[in-house]
């Protein structure tokens, strides 16, 4: 079903993706209401009526979706009898079936596991007892991370064969979770693909992702990767969304072994924080390929315009002073994005900014610049 320009598109969540899909669906002429806790939320900011409201309430759930011609959603950590009350309403694109596979990373990794994908090793954990077998049976560095709502390397711990297993259960302070075996890697990458409801999939190139204290510093679209990785990664991802009818976005992220293999770590099936340099490098923005493949419109061209580098902004950068924007943007090429979130806390996202230009050198002479305007280096 195709829901034209001048629709009401719902979205669930009520950050900074769902400010910048609601932003990019303003521009195709579509409405946007948006349900979330909290107020003056990053993407209440923007829409056309916002729900304040807890994903647990029911009735303002209800009352959402009624008004709603689609939904879609920007936060996949959703509670199921949430998602199926909006979907008794209106379509939920992607949908449930989606959602309850990939908030929870057993069922995340078993899906891949059993339908081919590439994974690291990974048992399931439920106990004390369980832990001790797992890493007996690993036997090697491994991750423990919780089964549900870990983001941002929060929910997971790094634990050796000698560790003193008792106390990091405890301190886990869960009753399900996945031991992985650590990855030895050489890079870590993701790569978006969209994909709509006839089933028409486009993908963009893989990105090689830098992280800082388990949050994503630094994504680069420079041209990081062989025709054979492109290949490998877009086929990975073309076969995950498809396996999982996703209709929407989805991020694949991967490790890229020392021989160049790539294993899937984790998927987000919505916009992802690697992609928003599509917004100033790319034909179609990952946030406008959401909203075309939730309304039932042809996907965009993810072709990719020019070189391009995304720093994000976290709250640890006004924790002295406001970072100075002058001379920032007076930096050729340079395109601030901040979300409208206060206060500024340390670690909290505040904003990206994308950094393109004509060749692969003048975004990382540019991008350097701007490292020391931030004070980063």
């Amino acid at each position: 079903m195709t829901f034209s320009p001048g629709a009401t598109l719902g979205i669930l969540g009520n950050g900074q993706l769902g400010r910048m899909c609601a932003q990019a669906a303003h521009t195709m002429g579509y409405k946007v209401i948006a349900l979330g806790p909290g107020d003056d939320s990053p993407t209440q900011q923007v829409t056309d009526i916002a729900f304040a409201a807890d994903f647990s309430d029911l009735d303002a759930v209800r009352k959402f979706a009624k008004a709603a011609d689609v939904v879609t959603l920007e936060f996949e950590n959703i509670p199921v009898e949430t998602l199926n009350e909006v979907n008794r309403w209106a379509p939920l694109r992607p949908g449930c079936f989606v959602l309850e596979t990939t908030q929870h990373r057993i069922k995340e990794k078993t899906f891949l596991q059993n339908h081919g994908f590439p994974v690291t090793e990974f048992l399931e954990v439920n106990s004390l007892e369980d832990l001790q077998k797992s890493v007996t049976q690993l036997d090697r560095s491994a991750i423990l991370k919780t089964a549900a709502w870990g983001y941002d390397g929060k929910g997971q711990t790094t634990v050796e064969p000698t560790d003193d297993l008792t106390r990091i259960w405890a301190d886990m302070d869960t009753d399900a979770a996945i031991l992985e075996a650590k990855v030895d890697f050489q890079n870590e990458l993701s790569i978006m693909v969209a994909r709509a409801s006839d089933g028409h999939t486009v993908c963009y190139e893989p990105t090689l992702n830098i992280h800082r204290r388990h949050i994503l510093d630094v994504s680069r679209a420079l041209g990081d990767f062989d025709n054979a990785t492109i290949e490998d990664a877009q086929a990975i991802a073309r076969g995950v969304v498809e396996a999982l009818d996703v209709v929407g976005v989805l991020c694949v992220e991967l490790f890229q072994t020392e021989g160049g293999k790539l294993l899937v770590n984790e998927l987000a099936p919505r916009p992802h924080n690697s992609g928003h340099l599509t917004i100033d490098a790319h034909v179609t923005s990952q946030f406008e390929q959401q909203a075309r493949a939730a309304c039932g419109l042809p996907l965009g061209d993810p072709t990719q315009q020019q070189p391009a580098l995304m720093i994000n902004l976290l709250g640890d950068l006004w924790q002295n002073a406001i970072p100075p924007w002058e001379k920032i943007l007076a930096t050729p090429g340079c395109h601030l994005h901040l979300y409208g979130k206060h206060p500024a806390k340390v670690g909290r996202k505040m904003g990206h900014l994308t950094i393109t230009g004509k060749t692969v050198n003048e975004v990382l002479s540019r991008a350097s610049l701007v490292d020391h305007f931030l004070q980063r280096t």
